[in-house]
């Protein structure tokens, strides 16, 4: 199958360095990063083993592109507005694809901007960084949740994940919401508190008042999506996320990131979207909201 990767950075990057370094038709948006891509390749050292895509497919603009079978997103969910300019020159009625982006809602969103769009969800639990130009360090886990949002394709998505799983990624298919708020239950504590507290989530995790906020938080996360309809996550979720971050090598999040470099927040879908559901079904929140308004005085 032909692979677009539009977002380039440190999980696009990586999981479509994956699908190339191991033999797929892979091609690449890039914008800054253009030249040195195209000059030098894309780098990834990983905690897995490093490998450099050597003269690898590499775009300017989507116009240039061919048509695709799969087209994956990684970028920040602020730049979505942009997506439907950005998707229309390579997709057709049959192709899927693939949002790898934090947060709630961004599958409704995007559909309602391009009906009918064949969409699926990307929700990758890994530890990468975009540290230069086409250059990325992936420095723990890496696996890949897929929920299915709106294709029919099924035997594509079945190809997907395929290509993905021979090309080293660990993956699991969950129903769409369960994946959707399961992932939740980690970004939304850690991406935060990463930035108000100016820390790691290592140190977070290692402080017993901070690993008592984690898990306040990631209680209300659960809250809201049992109301939501998502019975199956109880506090074992909450548990689960907390062990698995104390074995996890210190991270900066995606959000944390960010911040250190002065780019907007993604703030809409990682807070205010859950919390907008919540006061709808009338699930109190009140630490979540405090977070997300600690969020929004800082990026004023």
């Amino acid at each position: 199958m032909k692979y677009a990767v539009i977002g380039t950075g440190a999980i696009g990057g990586y999981y479509g360095a994956r699908l190339a370094n191991n033999g797929q038709d892979v091609h690449f948006l890039a914008h800054s990063d253009f030249d040195v891509m195209k000059r030098d390749g894309l780098r990834v050292d990983s905690c897995l083993g490093d490998f450099v895509i050597q003269n690898p497919q590499v775009y300017s603009s989507t116009q240039d592109m061919p048509k695709m079978d799969v087209v994956i997103v990684a970028l920040k969910t602020v730049n979505n507005h942009l997506l439907p300019e950005l998707l229309r020159p390579i997709v057709g009625p049959d192709t899927v694809v693939l949002l790898i982006q934090n947060g709630i809602g961004v599958e409704e969103d995007l559909e309602r901007e391009m009906p009918g769009l064949q969409i699926c969800g990307g929700l990758g639990f890994i530890c990468s960084t975009k540290v230069g130009p086409a250059h990325i360090h992936h420095q723990d886990y890496g696996a890949l949740t897929v929920v299915n949002y709106s294709a029919h394709d099924q035997e594509r998505v079945d190809t997907i994940v395929r290509d993905l799983t021979e090309a080293g990624v660990k993956v699991d298919v969950v129903e769409y919401n369960f994946g959707r708020w399961r992932k939740a239950i980690w970004n939304m504590p850690f991406n935060g508190l990463t930035v108000v507290l100016d820390t790691d989530t290592q140190s977070i995790v290692n402080n017993g008042a901070a690993r008592s906020l984690v898990k306040t938080i990631m209680m209300e996360v659960i809250a809201i999506a049992n109301a939501a309809g998502v019975k199956e996550l109880t506090e074992a979720n909450a548990d689960y996320n907390i062990d698995a971050t104390l074995k996890m090598r210190p991270y900066a999040p995606s959000m944390k990131v960010d911040w250190d470099h002065h780019r907007p927040m993604e703030i809409y879908y990682l807070y205010t979207k859950a919390l907008t559901i919540a006061r709808r079904l009338g699930v109190p929140a009140p630490t979540l909201t405090m977070l997300e308004q600690q969020l929004r005085f800082l990026a004023r």
